[in-house]
């Protein structure tokens, strides 16, 4: 459910502005309308912000020691360590630098550049060439030069007394080969000295985070302090300041009574349509499983959106076994899963742990039903395995005959086709219940053609050889669906008060209506990839079983095999996860979306409020 928000307005005289600001910290409910903003202090703490960064990304690569020996006195340790980065920074460029060097200047030999240089001062100039085969043919005759060396693709030689008209000088280096080697050398055993110092703050960590956490926090205070604005041609000791925002409606109150007790001007209306309204979603435990998912995919509904996530966590569940498929890998998430939640019930599930035996029981079922345990041929399992799967789909079944297999395919086809109707339907119904005018009738239309296109799908696509579905599914009927639904949909669609400016609007559109028709084929037949894509996992895991299976009867080559074996499945399992989060999600935020009327282009609700209770950057307590 998405909760009603009100747009406010603080207003507060300056001289209390951090004070105002630390309270409406305290209270935590206004989501700023501005969330940028420049200041001298926004920019010391962003500044101080990356320099923590620094420090931390300087240990990011070394655990901690078992000692956890923690400095009691830390304050200059961003300073040394930020100069510590800097030191390593710079020898690492001097070392690459080196490295390129050498490899340029090893084909002439070992040579001192000084000398020549010095020879130069002298009055007798040394000019370096290194040319093209091509280009050394050009050299005129009367040049004086010697060779140094060639190979297949260059000529090396050096010109005396003066230049070689129109080709360029090879630039000599800063020192030679053996005393470039010599200072790599030196180098890397300061490296190796700085490494060793590096790896001494790996304890500090503790302490950088809790730094960084101080600085996140003042990055929030002073941006709320830049998105304020003055207000104007107000006395020089009576200047105010205002601040703009939403708030939830259910916590007004608490918003009222701070501004009440600190005699703030609080102004509060319903949002505009032009205002960027914030989402704050508010759903039961079980609906609240799916947001591990969206807060990774950083999806959220439009303030004036519908909210899907009880049909989005219904089907993705749904569709998150169907891919996987396959009843072992299922088993193995569930013991992950019970694990998990039993290790931290002290403590507090993570809900990714909630989630995980959710899509593991979902996993699990749908192997059970089709017969799939790790890939296993069917006839293979033990006959309880077997006797509990469900034969229109089952395994089993596909292993009896070719007819048996074809049916069980069709069966599959027509399931996920199925799936495809009922979602999509529930879509448009989401859409009815929020639309008060004769714009329904366009929702009703795209449902009936829906429903025609579904016909027409499994007539034309799942109907094979073994079973015509023609004939049980008559064609005109799905046609007439079809036509009157596009006629309802053309005429009410654009609906807004008027039936003729509908029309106009679709004829407008003419062409995009009729490829209407098209993308309902497509979003419908966008469904078998749940069958197509759990096909391919489970060729996957035969595939593996059968390279396998050889090697475990044979006491040599068994631990091969077992390794094998791990490592198939293991990647099976990664490539499963990949396919859930194209396939599955993409049919819930694209086809299902589209169908509900949701782009998903809403704003998070991020209340300005304490995070943490740590001290600030200027040692005050945090509240």
């Amino acid at each position: 459910m998405i909760l009603p928000m009100k747009k406010v307005c603080l207003v507060m005289q300056d001289k209390a502005q951090d004070e105002a600001l630390a309270k409406l910290r305290d209270v935590g409910v206004l989501h700023l309308e501005k969330s940028s903003g420049t200041s001298d202090k926004l920019a010391k703490v962003n500044e101080q912000k990356a320099r923590v960064e620094r420090a931390l990304s300087l240990i990011e690569s070394y655990k901690p020691s078992k000692k956890k020996n923690v400095p009691a006195d830390c304050s200059d340790l961003i300073d040394v360590m930020v100069e510590m980065s800097k030191q390593r920074k710079a020898m690492q460029d001097r070392q690459i630098y080196l490295t390129r060097e050498k490899t340029r200047i090893a084909p002439w030999g070992e040579f001192d550049p000084a000398s020549v240089r010095k020879l130069a001062d002298l009055g007798q100039p040394l000019f370096f060439y290194e040319l093209t085969k091509e280009v050394f043919a050009t050299v005129p005759t009367e040049t004086r030069y010697f060779k140094i060396g060639e190979d297949k693709a260059n000529i090396r030689l050096i010109a005396l007394d003066k230049e070689i008209p129109g080709l360029t000088v090879f630039p000599l280096p800063e020192k030679s080969v053996s005393a470039m080697i010599a200072e790599g050398e030196e180098i890397k055993v300061k490296l190796g000295e700085l490494e060793e110092k590096i790896k001494g703050f790996a304890d500090c960590r503790p302490i950088l985070n809790k730094d960084m956490a101080a600085v996140k926090r003042d990055i929030n205070f002073e941006t709320a302090r830049a998105a304020m604005e003055k207000v104007e041609n107000t006395p020089e000791d009576m200047r105010f300041s205002y601040i703009t925002g939403f708030v939830p409606t259910e916590d007004m109150g608490r918003l009222k009574r701070t501004a009440s007790e600190n005699n703030w001007a609080l102004m509060a209306d319903d949002p505009g349509p032009e205002d960027h309204v914030p989402t704050k979603l508010k759903n039961n435990r079980l609906v609240s499983l799916l947001n591990p998912l969206t807060d990774f995919l950083e999806v959220t509904p439009g303030y004036h959106e519908a909210d899907i996530s009880g049909w989005f966590l219904l089907f993705f569940t749904i569709f998150f076994g169907m891919i996987f498929g396959d009843a072992g890998y299922g088993a193995i998430f569930l013991i992950i899963a019970i694990v998990g939640i039993i290790k931290t019930l002290k403590n507090g599930v993570p809900p990714i742990l909630k989630l995980l035996l959710l899509l593991g029981c979902s996993n699990f079922i749908w192997g059970v039903l089709t017969c799939t345990w790790f890939g296993v041929e069917a006839q293979h399992l033990p006959q309880a395995l077997q006797a509990i799967s469900l034969p229109l789909i089952s395994n089993v079944t596909s292993a009896r005959s070719a007819a048996d297999e074809g049916i069980v395919r069709q069966n599959l086809m027509i399931f996920c086709f199925s799936l495809a109707l009922l979602q999509l339907s529930i879509g448009h119904i989401v859409a009815i219940t929020r639309t008060k005018s004769l714009k329904i009738l366009g929702d009703l239309g795209s449902m009936a053609m829906l429903l025609g296109m579904y016909g027409v799908v499994l007539i034309l696509i799942a109907s094979n050889e073994y079973r015509n579905l023609a004939d049980y599914i008559p064609m005109m009927p799905c046609v007439y669906a079809l036509g009157g639904g596009f006629v309802l949909n053309f005429v009410f669609v654009n609906y807004d008060g008027s039936i003729g400016k509908s029309i106009l609007e679709s004829l407008k559109n003419i062409i995009s209506m009729i490829l209407g028709i098209a993308n309902v084929f497509s979003d419908i037949m966008s469904y078998i990839r749940l069958w197509a894509v759990g096909l391919a996992g489970a060729a996957i895991s035969s595939t593996v079983d059968t390279m396998a299976g050889p090697m475990l009867g044979h006491f040599i080559f068994f631990i091969f095999g077992i390794m094998l074996l791990v490592f198939g499945h293991g990647l099976n399992v990664v490539l499963n996860v990949l396919s859930v989060l194209v396939h599955g999600v993409r049919l819930n935020t694209l086809e299902f979306s589209s169908h509900v009327g949701l782009t998903w282009a809403g704003i998070p609700y991020r209340p300005f409020k304490e995070t943490a209770n740590l001290p600030s950057r200027d040692g005050k307590s945090g509240s």
